[in-house]
This record gives structure tokens, C-alpha cells and sequence, in this order.
């Protein structure tokens, strides 16, 4: 299955080569976790993610990905 995926701030860095800064397609095994996409795919440790919207909604790791979702994925970020 193929997600559209977006890591943002600092999170940029761990953008697979040849992939663009903005929305990376991701083909993905059925029944793949966000957690996973982020940990096994991404190569994201996971203390590095704060925040995850999947289709514009706070999501959990251990949410199941569909086919089309489109997920951003947020560091800690602080602010003044």
C-alpha cells in the first residue's frame, strides 16, 4: 500500500536521498503501524517524534496505516 508521508523542522534530516523535503511516497506492507512506518521505514528513533497527524488527525504509534493516508510527523519544538 503507498502512504504520502511529510516529516517536518529537524525530522528533515532523515529524508532518504533522491527523496524530495515535501511529500515522500512510501509503499508499505498491509497492516503497517505508524510507529513502524517511523521506527523501520523512516529510520525515525522514535524520541525524535513528538507529534503524528495521519490525514490531518493526532494519530498513535500503534495506528494501523491505509492505503492513501497522508501522514506528517513533528519534532519537539520550543518556542519563545
Amino acid at each position: 500500500m503507498k502512504v504520502t508521508t511529510r516529516v517536518y523542522a529537524t525530522l528533515k534530516r532523515y529524508i532518504p536521498e533522491g527523496k524530495s523535503d515535501h511529500d515522500m511516497e512510501v509503499d508499505l506492507p498491509a497492516g503497517t503501524t505508524v510507529g513502524e512506518l517511523i521506527e523501520n521505514f523512516l529510520k525515525i528513533p522514535p524520541d525524535a517524534v513528538k507529534v503524528v497527524f495521519v490525514n490531518g488527525r493526532h494519530a498513535e504509534m500503534n495506528q494501523v496505516l491505509n492505503e492513501g493516508d497522508r501522514v506528517g510527523i513533528f519534532p519537539p519544538v520550543a518556542g519563545g
